[in-house]
This record gives C-alpha cells, sequence and structure tokens, in this order.
C-alpha cells in the first residue's frame, strides 16, 4: 500500500499517483481547504503527485478547533508530514499558505529532515517586512467588511449568519497564525524560492515579494500576474503553467 493510498487527516491526494517522482504539498491561505487545490493535478507534470494539505477548523476537519499560533501549526504539520517525506518534494502556499510553508521548510531544517527542492509562494510578503495593521482582533463588522474587500468569501457565507457563524472563528484563527507572533531571523534556506504575486494585490506588491530573496542561498525569481489577491483564481492557468515549468526544473536534477 502507498502513502497517497492511506486515509490521513492532514494530506490529501485527489488523485494519487505512485509513480510519481516529485511531490508538491499544497498549503491553503487564510479560511481555505485543501479543496481550492482539488482539480490542480490535472495542470501539473505526470511525475507530480498533488498533495493537499488538511487543516483543522474546516471541510472534514470542521469540527477540530483551529491552530491559534504559527509555531504550534508548524510543529504539527512538520510531525504529521514525517511519513510523506519519503520522496523529494516541493512546496506551495499562497497568502497565509506561504508563511506556513517557509517556516515549516525551516522547521524541518532544524529537525534535520528533508528539504524541499522548490518553495513556491504567492500573495504574500516577505515574513521580515512589517505588516499592516493586525486584523484578527477587530470587532465583527470590521472583520467582515474586511472581507468583503479581499473578495476571497462566497457571498453565501457573508449572507448567511449559521454558516458565518462556523466560518468566522476558524478565519480568526488563521489571521491570528498569520499575525500573532514575531518573525525570528534564522540562517537563508538552500532550496530555491520563487514568489508568485497578483499586479492589484494591495496586500503584497512587488517589492515585498522581491523581499523574499533574503531567504534563500539557491536561486530566486518573481513572477507577476493579472488580478489581485486571489489571482490564483482568476489566472489559474498560467500560475500553474510556470508552477508546471518550476517542478520539470525540479524534477531534470533529480537523481535517475
Amino acid at each position: 500500500m502507498t502513502t497517497s493510498s492511506i486515509s490521513d487527516p492532514w494530506v490529501g491526494c485527489p488523485r494519487p499517483n505512485p509513480a510519481a517522482r516529485l511531490r508538491l504539498f499544497c498549503f491553503p491561505y487564510a479560511g481555505g481547504g485543501s479543496s481550492i487545490y482539488g482539480a490542480w493535478w490535472r495542470e501539473l507534470p505526470a511525475h507530480t503527485e498533488l498533495c493537499a494539505i488538511k487543516l483543522p477548523g474546516r471541510e472534514a476537519r470542521l469540527r477540530e478547533p483551529p491552530f491559534e499560533r504559527l509555531t504550534l501549526l508548524v510543529q504539527a504539520l512538520a510531525t504529521a508530514l514525517e511519513r510523506w517525506l519519503t520522496k523529494p518534494f516541493a512546496f506551495y502556499g499562497h497568502s497565509l499558505g506561504a508563511l506556513v510553508s517557509f517556516e515549516l521548510a525551516r522547521e524541518l531544517r532544524r529537525r534535520g529532515a528533508p528539504s524541499p527542492r522548490h518553495l513556491l509562494l504567492s500573495g504574500r510578503r516577505a515574513p521580515h517586512l512589517p505588516g499592516p495593521a493586525p486584523l484578527h482582533g477587530l470587532p465583527d463588522h470590521e472583520f467582515l467588511a474586511w472581507l468583503r474587500r479581499m473578495g476571497g468569501t462566497p457571498d453565501e457565507v457573508l449572507r448567511e449568519p449559521e454558516l458565518l457563524a462556523l466560518f468566522l472563528p476558524t478565519l480568526r484563527a488563521d489571521v491570528a497564525v498569520n499575525e500573532a507572533e514575531p518573525f525570528v531571523p534564522e540562517a537563508a534556506l538552500d532550496c530555491p524560492i520563487s514568489a508568485f504575486g497578483g499586479i492589484e494585490d494591495e496586500r503584497a506588491d512587488r517589492a515585498e515579494l522581491e523581499a523574499w530573496r533574503e531567504h534563500t542561498r539557491g536561486p530566486f525569481r518573481v513572477e507577476m500576474f493579472p488580478g489581485g489577491h486571489f489571482f490564483l483564481r482568476s489566472a489559474r492557468q498560467p500560475l500553474l503553467r510556470s508552477i508546471g515549468a518550476l517542478l520539470d526544473g525540479a524534477e531534470r536534477e533529480l537523481p535517475v
């Protein structure tokens, strides 16, 4: 039985690929779940197995309390992914997912575990930069106004009090994960970093994405796409073409 065929509370493979030479772990944005990556496998290279991260507090894990601190979440992920790191792998994360995947790469290094072949980070300024005013403690009406401006939450959720009551605690917890702990400097990672952004994204402009360069000793690049913060939806196909090309490059560097 392969790892991919085993039911796992933390990892879901929409299309298991036992012959894959590379795994791509995808980390969701604040309030998002693993389903946002459910169809990505169709547009990724055949040598890649897509592994979507399933976090507590949403979808199948809705009844579990979400994490509210980055350190605790990263430590739990590092332990949960141990059995999945038997093949070379890369991380993709959007917004909060970019921060989580970056900190997870650093936690794996501290544990002496395998490192990602590539970090693919989108929609998130470099973590050492000062951020905007904290959001997770805002009153509900201000927090909801911010959600509407961001445009990532379905209208049916914002209109339905019962859905909103289920959704808000997880989203507040995710935003706390993103904001509550100060950045701790460490040595730069050895793996390449590619940063992706939306041209109209007010939360991560090109200069803030370029600042990720400080966090790798390896190759670094930035690529911008049409759209705002959720360009991973509006510019999905060009984004996946770029990700696929980078994964092809990582696969070519693997031993035969």
